[in-house]
Formats: structure tokens, C-alpha cells, sequence
């Protein structure tokens, strides 16, 4: 089985990254059950602004496309910026719309079959909300959201230490992010033996 990570943060590698960190929890959890994770940093990946999956000379989502075609599982990370998702999970959103219409040779959706979820970092309220876009995003596109399937971390409204600065909440978020592997795990299996069939004609 594989996984997909795209990391939404908006700093470029190697800046550490917040969003990524917490992503990580849940990338590892998948690799003790023997799940091959790839991840992307999308602010390093040069994708074009569009609704197509090839927007011409040097876009970078070709490659990703590529790879979520190729992976069961799909996490989205993303921080929080004035309680909505980053700009750049905005566009990640937007690329994927092109897999609205896209299909295997059996008439399938092509992002059937496959399972999603969401994290959320930032020192600021909103995870829940932007949990909700992004999943009901993907799931317009055609993801299966298994219940519990995200993990977020924040420390309430206004300024303060990020993720990585701080102890406070990391258990829960830990704890739920590898509960949350457990569940895209466990319904990505289940697909497998019973896949979601091409909508009627």
C-alpha cells in the first residue's frame, strides 16, 4: 500500500515546517504497518495556478497527480492562516478538480477507491473548520473520508509558540494522529477487498 503526504506549509525546504512535523506523526504510524509514504512540500513544487492536471512548460503537479493515481492514501496538511486553509492547499484543491472527470478504463472515478484525511497546525482556532473544507473537498472529488481521519494541533486564538516550540496539546495530537492512521489504514484495506463500483449509467 502507499501514501501521499502533501504538506501545504508555506515555507520552502529546509525550513522546518510545523505542518509537516505533525504530518510526519501520521506518515510514520502508516510505515509501521508496512505502508510506503511519499511526500511533497507544495510550496517546492512549482504548481501552476489551474484547474487542469498539466497546465504546460514547468508545472510540477503532473508528478503528484501521477503519484496520488498510484497511492491509496491521501493526507492533506495544512496550517491555519486567519482560520482557513493555506493558499497553497487551495491550489492543491483546485488541481485536483481535474480528477472530477477523470476515469479508468472501467467508467471509475479515479480517485475512487482511495481514502483521505486532514492535518491542521497553527497557534490560532479554526482547525475543525478547515478540516471540513478540505474534506468535504476531496470527498466531492471522490475520496472516501473515513470518520475520525484527521489530527490537528493549536493553542487558541491569538499570537503564540507554534507546534514545534511547545509540549502543550502534542499528546492529544499525537494520539490522534496515529488513531487517524489507524482509520485510513483500516478503509483503505477494506476497499481493497470490496472497491466502491463505477456510478450508474
Amino acid at each position: 500500500m502507499r501514501a501521499v503526504v502533501i504538506n501545504c506549509t508555506l515555507k520552502p525546504a529546509p525550513e522546518p515546517s510545523n505542518t509537516g512535523a505533525l504530518a510526519d506523526v501520521v506518515a510514520g504510524e502508516l510505515r509501521e504497518r508496512g505502508v510506503e509514504v511519499e511526500t511533497y512540500r507544495a510550496v517546492d513544487e512549482n504548481i501552476l495556478p489551474g484547474v487542469q492536471t498539466d497546465m504546460g512548460n514547468g508545472d510540477g503537479w503532473p508528478r503528484i497527480h501521477r503519484s496520488l493515481l498510484g497511492s491509496e492514501i491521501l493526507i492533506v496538511a495544512t496550517p491555519t492562516w486567519v482560520g482557513h486553509p493555506s493558499s497553497l492547499a487551495q491550489r492543491v484543491i483546485e488541481r485536483m478538480d481535474a480528477m472530477l472527470s477523470e476515469t479508468g478504463d472501467d467508467g471509475r472515478p479515479v480517485a475512487y477507491n482511495r481514502v483521505t484525511g486532514v492535518v491542521v497546525t497553527g497557534n490560532e482556532d479554526g482547525a475543525h473548520h478547515v478540516i471540513s473544507e478540505i474534506a468535504g473537498a476531496l470527498g466531492d472529488i471522490g475520496y472516501t473520508v473515513p470518520g475520525q481521519a484527521w489530527t490537528y494541533w493549536h493553542l487558541g486564538p491569538g499570537p503564540g509558540p507554534n507546534y514545534m516550540d511547545s509540549e502543550k496539546g502534542r499528546d492529544w495530537s499525537h494520539r490522534t494522529g496515529r488513531a487517524m492512521a489507524s482509520n485510513l489504514y483500516a478503509v483503505a484495506q477494506a476497499l481493497a477487498a470490496m472497491p466502491v463500483p463505477a456510478p450508474p449509467s
